[in-house]
């Protein structure tokens, strides 16, 4: 069976290797106490895989194999963080949407010779809200998640910078599509929320 670890040593061979550096003279050194020592620290090229030393201050220690090193890769890649930022945003504001429109239902009035909504319109419009609502906040979520996963990786910190920063250029974003002083005002506003949060859930 071949194996990668290397062959052991000959106590026969190397006794053979000493006799003849003895005759001819050291590798390293004439003397034969340093040619020793410096052999052991400079020629020793056997290495086994079995003799490294793990520290397990915080308990067993595993050597991960590299088919859970990609998986984990995949699973802090930016391009993960933000379909799941944009999934569970679109969750949220589903259940938001949802919830303002049972709250706020446009019910017509009889008293005004209004037409009386069926619940079939009622349900639609239910949809429709939950619908937009989850829209707007997947579009935020994976946003604001791709931001900050690419400024982290640029700048190779996690700190709250990075929250502020992101929420900057989201909300400016956001606001730019009904102007520059909107979006002024959008990249502060989101910025100060995301300091605020990234604080709070940093020193709680």
């Amino acid at each position: 069976m071949a194996t990668l670890l290397p062959k052991p040593i000959d106590p026969e061979e190397e006794a053979a290797k000493r006799e003849s550096v003895n005759k001819t003279g050291g590798i390293f050194f004439p003397e034969s106490d340093l040619d020793e020592v410096a052999k052991h620290f400079i020629g020793n090229i056997h290495r086994y895989r079995e003799n490294i030393i793990i520290p397990k201050l915080y308990g067993a220690v595993q050597i991960k194999t590299n088919e859970e090193k990609l998986v984990e890769a995949a699973f802090e890649s930016c391009a993960f963080k933000s379909f799941m930022s944009c999934v569970l945003g679109y969750g949220l504001g589903a259940a938001i949407g949802l919830f303002s429109s049972s709250v706020n239902p446009s019910i017509a009035d009889p008293m005004a010779g209004d037409k009386q909504q069926t619940a079939k319109e009622i349900f639609r419009e239910m949809r429709q809200a939950t619908h937009s609502y989850g829209k707007n906040f997947a579009v935020i979520g994976a946003v604001f998640a791709a931001v900050e996963c690419t400024i982290e990786s640029k700048r190779g910190v996690s700190d709250w910078k990075n929250g502020t920063y992101a929420g900057a250029v989201t909300g400016g974003l956001i606001g730019l599509r009904a102007g520059v002083k909107a979006g002024i005002i959008g990249a502060a506003g989101f910025a100060a929320f995301s300091t605020v949060i990234d604080y709070y859930m940093r020193h709680r």
